[in-house]
């Protein structure tokens, strides 16, 4: 594996390679501008390159020859399949497209791997179930089911894995073993979570407060009883949000802490306020894949926090999973604990499991590192002429943020910035950037990408009324040196 903290694929011959550069790579090299325009638009001069690509949008090779034995043993004429982790993972994306018309079929397959089996013409909205939902089987396991790296890795030695990550996240959050679930993604977190609310709370919809990760709110316009989506990008919203609380039931609360990609936070003690108010007991439900435990006690403000584990925690960016930490102080603690025992369907595959605790054992340091260098790059970008604006959670995270934050932690490692003239320089200096260029975030070596083209390319309107630009970049900083960033940063401006 190459050193893509000295060494980042930054060039055009890059393109499509996995980040990082091995067979379990969860992010993809798109190292020039017109990469990621190519990728949004289905290129063939560009996908046709790709040897990997996060896994909810791209199948992985392994993953995607997974689907073509099942579909060689399993399917009928005319059909095509996907395979799941187990059985039950099957059945919802079944009962997902059959709201579309589609008869699907479910069948178990070797070693207890669920496949779902459909019409060709039901294949895009079953690959929406598994971007959106997250429950997927990963490049590991894809590859032990084909016989082509076999797992060393025993049931027992994946269980023990997945106790010793229980055992640090509870202690970084204050919480129980018990009361920490894994998932195969960050997404199976938050589609566990909806599912929960959905079932303890029937009819009733639930609201996103910010700008959030684009999935997070499309979960919960799609399932369920749907969403309110309150922006808050006028002070105004929060007096929307008190009347919605006095005049209507919710499921729950989330949002992010901070936001991604504006790293934002929500005044958490006025939200509190404003629940005790209306007398309301809506749970409200953190991801602080952001902040990590590490900076910020989201457990101050949220009767469950949800994480991204793939990101920071994990910081290899070869391992794909998430978490679900209940806060044994809720009121909605029992019921939260009794739902998610009962539809226990979310271990981790035992290989995920044992490289995930691997890759954790150094996630404090690590998180202090990169919160640190994102600061200073965040702060020398900030005073660069060049720079349109700096958006990072120590000013945009305003009293939110503080509320949360731990004595002495930092802000995470994100943070985005717009170019003056975003237009005709933005090209110009992601190409020139030496540094690695991708989706997905918190991996030990730098990552950049043009956020919103990626995520909201098909509605990029909409994403400036939110006030997201479409030219911004987003910089997920790693744990090289901070004056070599610097440097390279620099580089890159004066090539504008």
């Amino acid at each position: 594996m190459s050193d893509l903290l000295h060494h980042p694929l930054w060039q055009a011959d890059s393109l499509g390679s996995p980040l990082p550069d091995d067979e379990f790579g969860v992010s993809v090299s798109l190292p020039l501008w017109r990469h990621v325009i190519g990728y949004e638009e289905k290129d063939p001069e560009v996908v046709s390159k790709f040897r990997s690509g996060y896994p909810r949008f791209c199948c992985p090779p392994a993953v995607g020859e997974l689907f073509a034995v099942a579909e060689e043993e399993l399917a009928q004429p005319g059909e095509r399949c996907l395979v799941f982790p187990r059985r039950v993972h099957a059945e919802r994306c079944a009962e997902f497209i059959a709201r579309d018309g589609f008869n699907g079929r479910v069948s178990e397959w070797r070693e207890d791997l669920g496949v779902t089996l459909f019409p060709e013409a039901a294949h895009a909205r079953a690959r929406a179930f598994w971007r959106f939902c997250g429950e997927i089987v990963s490049t590991r396991q894809a590859c032990d089911a084909l016989g082509k790296i076999r797992s060393q890795v025993t049931e027992e030695g994946g269980a023990a894995a997945s106790q010793a990550v229980r055992l640090r996240l509870a202690e970084l959050h204050g919480q129980q073993p018990e009361d920490v679930f894994l998932f195969p993604s960050g997404m199976a977190a938050n589609f566990a979570v909806h599912r929960m609310l959905t079932a303890l709370f029937p009819g009733r919809k639930t609201a996103q407060l910010d700008f959030p990760y684009v999935d997070v709110l499309k979960l919960q316009q799609i399932f369920g009883s749907g969403a309110h989506f309150l922006p808050l990008t006028e002070p105004a919203e929060y007096e929307k949000l008190a009347t919605l609380l006095r005049t209507e039931p919710l499921a729950g609360i989330f949002c992010e802490v901070p936001s991604n990609p504006l790293l934002r936070c929500v005044d958490l003690e006025r939200l509190l306020a404003l629940r005790a108010a209306c007398q309301s007991e809506v749970p409200i439900i953190a991801d602080d894949t952001i902040s990590t435990p590490v900076h910020a006690d989201a457990m101050r403000v949220a009767d469950l926090v949800t994480s991204s584990l793939t990101k920071s925690f994990s910081g290899k960016g070869d391992v794909l999973a998430g978490s679900v930490v209940l806060n044994r102080a809720s009121r909605h603690h029992a019921a939260f604990s009794s739902y998610l025992r009962a539809h226990a369907d979310h271990a981790l595959w035992r290989g995920d499991a044992v490289a995930l605790e691997q890759n954790s054992r150094d996630f404090t340091q690590r998180a202090e590192k990169m919160s640190q260098n994102a600061l200073i790059l965040a702060d020398w970008l900030r005073a660069q002429p060049k720079v349109e604006k700096v958006w990072h959670a120590r000013e945009q995270g305003g009293a939110g943020y503080e509320f949360i934050r731990r004595v002495g932690g930092g802000y995470g490692c994100l943070f985005s910035f717009l170019l003056k003239d975003a237009g005709a320089t933005s090209p110009r200096f992601y190409d020139a950037l030496r540094v690695c260029k991708g989706p997905s975030l918190g991996t030990n070596f730098t990552l950049v990408c043009p956020y919103t083209l990626l995520a909201h390319y098909d509605e990029l309107a909409w994403a400036a009324e939110c006030g997201v630009p479409s030219h911004l970049i987003r910089v997920s900083a790693g744990l090289e040196d901070a004056g070599d960033l610097i440097a390279r940063f620099s580089a890159a401006l004066d090539a504008t």
